[in-house]
């Protein structure tokens, strides 16, 4: 089922007309550049398709309920890798470049792209994907996330995020739902045809001597035919390739795994040690070590849209329409590491002890985390007008996968110690880690550390002979819905709509990991990785700009052949936990149904609504104990109201009040996750594992704003909304959030009778808060006389507070919630000539709740400023140069504690250029 969805939509998606019958139609759409399906006694209009600025704007103001468009002229304006960083130029929107999954932290930010969006204040999963309205897999193992890095700025032409949900859209998002829509050929001149070539270059990986080019090639395709030019086919291909090279900090990383952190001073003469009291802890830390290397790798994507259109007759539309991304991310990650022994000395003085390193363990680290990641979608439907009814049945399937399948470990190190060595760590004495001016940790190395590092491939021994993690997530979504809305002739009730639908999916996810001895032992000698040819060559920097010690270019063929010469191939796939011990599968069925309509009472409308949503979860997961399969199964019923009150005095203004429910199921991992048993035999058990008992997070909304435009491409924007929260959760990559211990006594496990068996599962948390401003402002200024009407400027701004109970009282911040969002932007357009500059400002933001030293981790501010040009020579003939992240600012800088600077995850991924020709037809 699989592979064959995956070959209709390719071959769909790439045919651009090879003789396809068309027999379908996109329904809610008409030939102008704003597209519609309109039902009057009240001028209920659904726009589908906003060609340019002017007709989004109009969208926003005519729309039921609060959306930001982003339209067709507005993508082609952008310089951004991808359309999740293009949706980061909208109000109340952030793009986060990491995650928490099989990439997370500094790991994924050193791609150096924008990957998942949040909005309004809530964390990245709470945001509802769809494409032309179809319901998205989620790919990603062990959370709601979508990766819309996948999608290129390319071969769509409107993207709506809605902030809240009328009673027709699944109650599900309670961040809000990014549509994603693409045009039909009733949207183009008959025969419409295009073609785009692009060139780039990654300024990050010129300092670093590599080539950073890459390219691709974009086409579009519209047709119609028929007696009455009643059928229609549109079709969309693209292919692009992002070579890249950035610079990495890994400093968290090191913290976390290594221990490589500490307090300057200590009342307790520990490694890490202790804070004493009326010390700031923020300010009382220090980092010990230090990670530092670069990624290096490729991203290859590929994929297009099609659309089979038929309009049978003025009564009847029939529509087919396919999505299909393909990319693959080949990432390999080469660092130099200290890693040290942390002592201490008494101070006479203070009577604390005071931080002193006095080893270090000198290092090389090489590893990979390649990507293989889809997204498909279909969707057959119609729309069939009968009098004063429309109904609008539709089946949809949709499929994502997010594999990482041969991600591989290699390491050296001074100390190696195995059968045939015994290596020592190097001296030191005193601290490790100074900081420049702009912040940077600043490694303090003797003489002996940098020749080790610079010498490595020489002086290092080799570790294990690799470790091999190979991890497979996916979804599966297919379902049907039924909507029917009666439009009243007369009277203050314009309209009532009701519907029905159902979402079947299946979700899995496989991660299985194994780790060979040391090199040494299988060899019967001390080797380095020189010896063994799995490098031979250096980068002549590790951090260009900043740190001048080398790191090895490895050959990473060589490692996967070592990897598996000495791989038990038969040891482990007799190893049950190797193979299913964490495998995760599971089943939800979603059912729904809702009742809405609309009262008209002159400039006044009123729409309220009702929505009911039935979930039926059940999944799979291996108990290690019996080594067996074991299910659990939740059920949860929602009640979903709703109510708009839009009034609209005039025709360029609008003035919103609504007040809607939303909620989101807790994460797979999260309701059922393996059973880990430890102490069997003895009298005594713990159990750990999932919680088919978790509640789903909930949330009452309530949004205030006023829209007005003018005349001369004016348009402004106010608004204020409030979320509610309760029984809330919190993204915790693959590990359970808020584990609570509970003990039962005398319990019967398996047949035997215990004292007593502790049970370990996440639970939920407690209330919170999301409030937030919002304001939006653009003028053109066509009024100007001559070259000076080219011009036109905006500015959006959003400011949030959050503040939820992740359990026991405990008050954060919600991650990846800014508190300050705002984008300035500048335009001209003249003749052949447009001239874009875009400036975009992220507040800092809590990205992982108690993390080392029981601190948050936050992220600093971060800002992007983006160039586009273009010239439309005539005749068809575009040119576009486009550079992102024109002053190279730093693309992520995470940090141990909201004010201190002291443990850093930092990438520098410099700029990117992109020039573009594009030949219309």
């Amino acid at each position: 089922m699989k592979f064959s969805t995956k070959l209709m939509l390719m071959a769909s998606a790439m045919g651009l007309g090879m003789g396809m019958a068309a027999s379908a139609v996109q329904a809610e759409e008409a030939t102008k550049a704003t597209e519609a399906t309109t039902k009057d006694n009240g001028n209920v209009t659904e726009v589908v398709i906003y060609a340019n600025r002017s007709t989004a704007t109009s969208a926003q103001m005519k729309s039921a309920n609060t959306i930001s468009v982003m339209s067709a002229e507005d993508l082609e304006h952008t310089a951004v890798h991808n359309v999740a960083e293009a949706l980061a130029l909208l109000p109340g929107v952030t793009v986060t470049n990491t995650g928490n999954s099989f990439f997370g932290g500094v790991d994924g930010a050193s791609r150096g792209e924008g990957m998942f969006v949040g909005v309004r204040g809530m964390n990245t999963e709470f945001t509802l994907a769809l494409i032309n309205g179809v319901n998205v897999a989620q790919g990603m193992p062990y959370s709601r996330q979508v990766q819309l890095s996948l999608l290129p700025p390319s071969g769509l032409k409107t993207i709506v995020v809605n902030k809240n949900s009328t009673a027709e859209m699944d109650g599900d998002a309670i961040g809000g739902t990014v549509d994603f829509r693409t045009p039909s050929a009733f949207g183009f001149k008959d025969g419409y045809m295009s073609l785009a070539l692009s060139g780039r270059v990654e300024s990050r990986a010129r300092d670093y001597g590599e080539d950073g080019l890459g390219g691709g090639v974009s086409a579009e395709y519209a047709r119609r035919f028929g007696n009455n030019q009643q059928f229609g086919f549109y079709g969309s291909a693209f292919y692009d390739k992002r070579n890249y090279a950035n610079s990495m900090i890994a400093g968290i990383m090191t913290a976390q795994q290594d221990g490589s952190w500490a307090y300057l001073h200590s009342a307790t003469n520990t490694s890490q040690g202790s804070n004493p009291a009326g010390f700031d802890k923020e300010a009382n830390l220090a980092q010990t070590g230090l990670n530092v290397g670069v990624s290096t790798g490729f991203t290859e994507r590929y994929g297009g849209n099609f659309s089979l259109d038929w309009r049978a007759d003025d009564t009847l539309d029939i529509y087919l329409r396919g999505s299909y991304a393909y990319a693959e991310t080949h990432q390999n990650s080469t660092l130099s590491q200290f890693v040290p022994d942390n002592s201490r000395v008494l101070s006479a003085t203070t009577g604390l002890y005071d931080l002193n390193v006095t080893k270090f363990s000198v290092r090389g680290w090489y590893e990979t985390n390649p990507e293989q990641a889809d997204l498909g979608t279909i969707t057959l439907g119609a729309v069939k007008r009968a009098g004063n009814w429309t109904l609008s049945p539709s089946i949809f399937y949709s499929e994502g996968d997010n594999d990482r399948p041969n991600h591989i470990e290699a390491s050296m190190r001074v100390n190696q110690s195995d059968k045939y060595n015994s290596g020592q760590k190097v001296d030191y004495s005193g601290l490790f880690i100074g900081y420049n001016s702009d912040g940077y940790p600043i490694p303090m190395l003797t003489p002996t550390m940098a020749n080790l590092t610079n010498n490595s491939l020489t002086l290092l021994p080799a570790r294990r002979a690799g470790q091999l993690t190979q991890q497979f997530s996916g979804q599966e979504k297919m379902g049907g819905r039924i909507d029917a809305q009666y439009d009243f002739d007369g009277g203050n009730l314009a309209y009532i709509k009701t519907g029905l639908k159902y979402v079947a999916s299946h979700r899995r996810v496989i991660s299985r990991d194994w780790t060979n001895d040391h090199l040494a032992n299988y060899v019967g000698k001390s080797v380095t990785w020189s010896e063994m040819g799995l490098a031979s060559d250096y980068f002549d920097s590790i951090y260009p700009g900043l740190y001048t010690f080398r790191a090895p270019k490895v050959n990473q063929d060589r490692l996967f052949e070592i990897f598996y010469k000495y791989f038990p191939m038969a040891t482990a796939l007799a190893d049950q936990d190797y193979l299913n011990g964490d495998t995760l599968k599971g089943d939800e069925n979603v059912a729904s149904a809702y009742v809405t309509g609309k009262y008209d009472f002159g400039a006044l409308e009123v729409i309220p609504g009702l929505r009911f949503e039935h979930s039926d979860v059940k999944n799979t997961y291996w108990n290690t104990t019996n080594k067996a399969f074991e299910s659990n199964s939740t059920k949860y019923n929602e009640w979903l109201p709703s109510l708009f009150v839009n009034y609209r005095p005039e025709a360029g203004g609008v003035y919103r009040a609504s007040l809607t429910r939303a909620y989101m199921r807790p994460a797979m991992v999260q309701l059922g996750n393996k059973t880990t048993v430890s102490g069997v035999g003895g009298d005594s058990l713990s159990i750990t594992q999932g919680n088919p008992d978790l509640k789903t997070l909930k949330s009452w909304n309530l949004d205030l704003s006023g829209e007005w435009s003018n005349r001369e491409g004016g348009y402004a924007m106010v608004g204020a909304f409030y979320k509610k929260l309760t029984d809330y959760m919190y993204d915790n990559g693959s590990t359970q959030v808020n584990t609570d211990p509970a003990t039962v006594k005398n319990v019967t496990y398996n047949g035997k009778v215990y004292d007593s068996i502790t049970y370990v599962h996440p639970t939920n948390g407690g209330e919170g808060t999301v409030k937030g401003l919002e304001v939006q402002l653009y003028q053109k200024f066509g009024m100007m006389p001559g070259w000076l009407s080219g011009f036109g400027a905006g500015a959006n701004f959003t400011r949030q507070w959050t503040e939820v109970d992740i359990g026991k009282g405990e008050k954060h911040q919600i991650q990846n919630a800014p508190e300050y969002l705002a984008n300035l932007r500048l335009n001209y357009a003249w003749k052949g000539l447009t001239v874009d500059l875009n400036h975009n400002y992220t507040g800092e933001s809590v990205i992982a709740y108690n993390n080392v030293a029981g601190l948050e981790l936050w992220t600093r501010p971060a800002k992007r400023t983006d160039l586009h040009a273009g010239y439309d020579f005539g005749k068809g003939l575009k040119l576009d140069l486009s550079v992102s992240n024109l002053f190279k600012d730093y693309s992520y800088w995470a940090h141990v504690g909201k004010n201190s600077l002291a443990i850093n995850d930092i990438v520098d991924s410099g700029s990117t250029t992109l020039v573009t020709l594009k030949y219309t037809y």
